[in-house]
């Protein structure tokens, strides 16, 4: 077999939700780690007024593509923004463009869609579902057509404990529900969605089972393949380590907790925490559209599935997580925190829901009152109810954990030459968790906040700061009960006076018998 960069020579490719966070990512490392490649469509909807060729030249001037910039001043020329949008009829191409795809493309990786867990049924299907099925259509026209790549999720069968790669049945007929679905209004949809989605969390996961079935089911002489990634983080290490531009998944959690406004979450402290890097998921998609491509004559008729996960090659644990979140926020601080970084994980409903009127409401009302006192907008309660439905969407994640099968994985990376697996890493046995995370959370702070890292000794100013006042409010609380409840009664001093004499005591033995040693 040719490696990875040959078989990319002189072939054209096609991209949906090129951007979105994965498909950005898998444009850069195309065009930067396979410089053969002739064109990339990426099809683009219009929005916010801009054009789809306007979109993609604001995209491409971001922070991610500055290495390709650097080594490849004329990548640009690479791309050619189709017009499209995947929820309308025919893909809402021109018939122009529909003939140059079909006349042109050798390679689809299909990555758009909704990853919205709580988006109605309705629109999770004409995103998951429908415009999967639309996609499939039109490569069933491409004349060139050598692999069509479909990314799904690890979590498309999280009703599983353990996940196979291979596809499931679904539930429910994809057929009738897209029949049934056009007659039903959205009252009525809303009232059926938990019983459609059974034992899933939410339509993310539903739909995205039912694509995965509809792509076997549709897939005809097509040679396809699925790669399903896990919970999708910050780089690893291309195109720079920490690499992330959005708030979604567990972003926006480790931003909460380093502003100090996260202070409990629901979730197990031993359930493993699947996390997965982009650029492993995307050198992994990139070398399945090269193995899967290069198989003409005997490919397999059974379409390859691969469950790009961490958890049973190196398994992470979310108290581990909340560990070195914690640890990176307080050594680097973000700017302008409302509280020192400090969060409780619990798997308890009932604990959590008291820390969270303790910890989130409580404080969030009062800083709400003085904001008001000094004629300012509140805000801090609608920042608490927006993290409350953030965190509710991932408790499911976080409180279980699954057993994945990786052997298609480990096949793959088997038939990749030496020089491939540099370029293309996806071996996450190399990882590093404590260094992955540390270059993650300072991605959240450069990337996402926009913070310099010039900022960081004024932040740590303010951290110093915000511990002060916590002492100083102790200390006064401490004081108050003392003046209000202990000192008015001899039985409290009393007992007072007993636990203190028996930390005394405790102290003075433990320093004794230390000596002793």
């Amino acid at each position: 077999m040719v490696n990875i960069p040959e078989y990319y020579a002189g072939k054209n490719v096609l991209i949906t939700g090129a951007t979105g966070f994965m498909g950005k990512v898998l444009l850069e490392k195309l065009l930067r780690s396979c410089p053969g490649v002739k064109l990339v469509y990426v099809m683009v909807r219009s929005k916010a007024g801009q054009c789809p060729q306007a979109r993609i030249d604001d995209m491409v001037n971001c922070k991610l593509f500055e290495r390709l910039r650097d080594e490849q001043p004329d990548f640009a020329e690479k791309i050619v923004a189709v017009s499209s949008d995947l929820t309308m009829p025919e893909l809402d191409l021109s018939e122009e463009d529909r003939s140059v795809l079909a006349e042109n493309v050798h390679i689809v990786f299909h990555c758009a869609a909704t990853v919205r867990f709580n988006e109605p049924l309705k629109d999770a299907m004409k995103l998951n579902v429908l415009a999967t099925q639309k996609m499939l259509a039109l490569a069933h026209r491409m004349k060139h057509l050598e692999i069509f790549i479909h990314v799904s999720t690890a979590y498309a069968n999280c009703n599983q404990e353990l996940i196979e790669e291979r596809v499931y049945p679904p539930p429910v007929d994809y057929r009738k529900l897209i029949d049934a679905l056009d007659w039903m209004d959205d009252d009525l949809v809303s009232a059926l969605t938990p019983k459609l989605i059974g034992e899933r969390p939410n339509t993310y996961t539903f739909t995205k089972a039912l694509a995965e079935y509809l792509v076997q089911q549709e897939a005809g002489d097509l040679n396809i393949a699925i790669v399903r990634p896990s919970i999708v983080g910050a780089s690893w290490k291309e195109p720079f380590p920490g690499w992330i531009d959005n708030f979604n998944g567990p972003s926006g959690i480790f931003i909460a907790a380093g502003k100090g406004i996260l202070r409990t979450m629901r979730a197990s402290n031993d359930a493993v925490a699947d996390l997965v890097p982009v650029d492993v998921v995307i050198n992994a998609t990139v070398a399945a559209a090269w193995f899967s491509g290069s198989q003409t004559s005997n490919r397999s008729k059974n379409i390859l599935v691969y469950n790009c996960t961490t958890g049973g090659i190196n398994p992470f644990h979310w108290g581990e997580v909340e560990y070195h979140v914690i640890s990176t926020f307080k050594r680097n601080p973000l700017e302008q925190a409302v509280r020192r970084p400090n969060v409780n994980l619990t798997s308890n409903h009932l604990i959590n829901q008291y820390w969270i009127a303790v910890s989130h409401k409580a404080p969030a009302f009062l800083y709400d009152l003085y904001l008001r006192l000094i004629g300012r907008e509140p805000r801090m309660m609608k920042t608490i109810t927006r993290l409350h439905k953030a965190m509710m969407v991932l408790e499911y994640f976080t409180s279980h954990s699954w057993v994945w099968n990786n052997d298609n994985v480990t096949m793959l990376l088997g038939q990749m030459s030496t020089e491939d697996k540099k370029v293309f890493n996806f071996d996450v046995r190399q990882l590093h968790w404590a260094e992955y995370m540390e270059s993650y959370c300072m991605g959240t702070k450069k990337y996402v906040l926009n913070e310099e890292l010039s900022g960081l000794p004024a932040a740590r100013k303010h951290l110093n700061k915000l511990r002060n006042i916590r002492y100083t409010f102790n200390t006064v609380l401490v004081v108050l009960i003392w003046r209000v409840f202990i000192a008015r009664s001899q039985m409290a001093r009393n007992i007072w006076y007993f636990v203190v004499s028996l930390c005394f005591k405790f102290l003075s033995y433990f320093r004794a018998s230390s000596t002793m040693r």
